[in-house]
């Protein structure tokens, strides 16, 4: 027998939406708030018209609710409309949230009931999760990895009519992380500052408008690191040694270990084509040049070496085997060592 499906991925539940299919209950739970709050957003807003809203649709915030308001909204008929929606944002703020099992044991088939559970997940092993799977759907939110989140942040510019730059996308990434609600938040900003018919963000518009250099960041350093260029690497180092609130070191180990580790793994698929390469990677093709340039200034066994570098200087940095040594000097140690490794 085939295993229910307990989860359904974000497209599949827009596209059920956007068709008007309804569940009568929508838990949307995870770690990625970005997704949640894009549905439960939709649903506050394109279930009911204006008119029917004013009477059929009431808003929680779990901090400040309790359950059994809540179970007594949901068990309301709609009045002159097709459903009665209720929903609980911040849901994994509100007290005794197991209680709402009485209710979505038995959901009316008026009632949407949207449960908004952000920054993780409800325990899978309680009753009122085993019955929204019954009588509802599930969508968890989960984080998405660096490397996809330059395919999301072009998707989503397209979506808008707009195109990036991919070392633009690349600064992007590394300041803000794989958070999509504030890659998003940023990127809305940029596109009310680009100048009259422009549609492309570029790293200029990216250091004008939000701050980030796109001189000092660790995707130019691992540029000066591949093509040997102490001067450049250093002239960063120092930067990043007197500047370590906006370019903290444990951001630059993370970033390294991350292009080292790929670099390894280009030595793998060296003799493949570009779309191969790029695969195996999981990169964009545009980057390739930097792990050729990389595989011929770090052989193999150098690579693996300087993986064992930036584990060493992470350990320093978390105070083991260094008792005096600053951020900025741990930093400038390791890119000579990784230099002349």
């Amino acid at each position: 027998m085939k295993e229910k499906q307990t989860a359904l991925p974000y497209k599949s539940v827009v596209d059920e939406l956007k068709a008007r299919v309804f569940k009568p209950i929508y838990l949307l739970m995870g770690e990625e708030t970005y997704f949640i709050d894009q549905l439960s957003d939709y649903l506050q807003n394109h279930i009911l018209d204006d008119a029917e809203r004013s009477f059929n649709q009431i808003l929680f915030y779990g901090k400040d609710a309790d359950v059994l308001n809540i179970i007594n909204s949901a068990r309301r008929y709609p009045m002159m409309a097709a459903h009665n929606v209720v929903i609980i944002k911040e849901a994994q703020t509100l007290k005794g949230i197991e209680q709402l099992s009485h209710y979505t044991e038995k959901p009316l088939a008026s009632t949407i009931l949207v449960i908004a559970y952000k920054y993780k997940s409800l325990d899978k092993r309680t009753l009122l999760y085993k019955s929204i799977v019954k009588n509802g759907l599930v969508f968890e939110s989960n984080k998405i990895y660096d490397d996809q989140v330059p395919a999301w942040i072009d998707k989503y510019l397209k979506s808008k009519g707009y195109s990036i730059e991919p070392n633009a996308s690349m600064l992007l990434l590394e300041f803000l992380g794989n958070d999509l609600s504030k890659i998003a938040m940023e990127l809305d900003k940029l596109l009310i500052t680009l100048p009259s018919g422009s549609k492309k963000i570029t790293p200029e518009s990216i250091e004008t408008n939000i701050g980030i250099s796109k001189e000092y960041n660790n995707f130019e350093l691992q540029k000066a690191l591949v093509q040997r260029n102490p001067e450049k690497a250093f002239r960063i180092a120092y930067y990043f040694g007197d500047n370590q609130k906006s370019s903290p070191f444990v951001l630059t180990i993370a970033s390294m270990y991350y292009f080292f580790t790929k670099l390894i793994a280009f030595h793998a698929v060296r003799d493949a084509d570009r779309n191969t390469q790029a695969a195996a990677l999981k990169i964009n093709p545009y980057f390739l040049n930097d792990y050729v340039q990389g595989y011929k200034a770090y052989p193999l066994l150098k690579s693996l070496k300087i993986i064992s570098i930036l584990r060493e200087y992470d350990l320093k940095s978390k105070g083991i085997n260094n008792v005096s040594s600053s951020m900025g000097d741990l930093l400038k140690e390791m890119i000579f060592r990784i230099l002349y490794a």
